[in-house]
């Protein structure tokens, strides 16, 4: 999956934090409520602007993040 397409990491955003694509919702802390143990149904309910695709996008993002052993930025 091509995570670009629903996350960005843009400085004047949040301070480059990754951010999901037309969103100030950081990835990291919806990759947070999943791994404290909320199903997919309740960040999708807590987060409206977050759709299924981003959620997939933002585990894409975590795991080339976590292969690379650093922050992955956009190209």
């Amino acid at each position: 999956m091509d995570w670009s397409v629903h996350i960005v990491l843009d400085p004047a955003i949040c301070h480059g934090r990754p951010t999901f694509r037309g969103t100030r919702v950081l990835v990291s802390v919806v990759l947070a409520y999943l791994a404290s143990g909320h199903s997919t149904g309740e960040v999708l309910e807590d987060f409206p602007s977050v759709t299924q695709e981003s959620l997939h996008a933002a585990l894409a993002y975590a795991a080339e993040t976590v292969a690379r052993d650093r922050i992955v930025t956009q190209a």
